[in-house]
Order: C-alpha cells, then structure tokens, then sequence
C-alpha cells in the first residue's frame, strides 16, 4: 500500500513539475494592444483581398447557390453602417452577383488576390449571410 501511494504520489510531483512553467507562461503573457478601428471604405473605394467560394443553400428554394466572399483587413463602413457591430470593422466581404457573367468572372479568380471597386456597401443584416458586410454593386480592377 506505501508503494502505490509513494507511486502515485511521485506521479502527481512529476505532473506539478510540468505544469509550473506553462502556467508561468501564460501568467506572464501581456494582453495584446487594443485593436484599432480599420481604415475606412467608401462607395468607389478600392477593396483588395483573397476570393473565397462557398455553397450557400438560398432560402427561396433552397437550391444550392455560389457565394463569393474577400477576406481583407478590417475596414469601416460609412455612416450609418460604421462598424458593423465589431470592434476593427468588418474583414469578410460578400460579394453579390447580379448575373451569371458576373458569377462566371469571379470563378477564375477563386484563391487569388483581387480588386474590386465598391460602388454599394452595407453590414450584412440577413440571417445566413456567412459575411460581415456585403458588396451589392461592383466591379474588378484589372492589374
């Protein structure tokens, strides 16, 4: 009975020994600096990030639909959309199609850095909209 006490006992030193230096870590750890509101966009402004490419499922007929998105630093809306409710800005932009041309254009640009000018900008405000704020009237600059 000593045998497995001084066993386990050992075990439970060993572990506390181990553990002492992560904690102590992360003790000492600083918070990060508070963010700072991004720089702001406004319509004609130039948008500049990587093309992502989701299936959404649209809520009409629940047929399955492609929705383009950038993800770029954050950048704050005019008024009265601001911030969109975050503290920096929104980094994820949706990007609406208004035709298949439009669609069509965006596909071969998937996983690449683009450009776009932005000539109408809101916070995304419907439910499964899987970005933070949405480019309803655009256009790609060509580089």
């Amino acid at each position: 009975m000593t045998k497995l006490f001084a066993t386990r006992l050992a075990l439970v030193a060993t572990m506390a020994m181990l553990a002492t230096p992560a904690i102590s870590a992360q003790q000492g750890d600083e918070a990060p600096p508070p963010s700072k509101p991004g720089k702001p966009i406004n319509n004609g402004d130039v948008l500049s990030g990587e093309l992502n490419a989701m299936k959404v499922r649209d809520g009409k007929n629940g047929k399955r639909i492609p929705m383009y998105q950038i993800t770029s630093e954050p950048r704050r809306l005019p008024a009265p959309n601001g911030l969109c409710n975050l503290e920096t800005g929104p980094e994820t932009f949706q990007l609406v199609t208004s035709s298949d041309a439009q669609a069509t254009q965006l596909k071969s640009f998937v996983g690449k850095e683009i450009s776009v000018k932005v000539d109408e900008i809101a916070c995304a405000s419907d439910a499964g909209q899987m970005s933070e704020a949405v480019i309803t009237k655009w256009s790609i600059i060509r580089k």
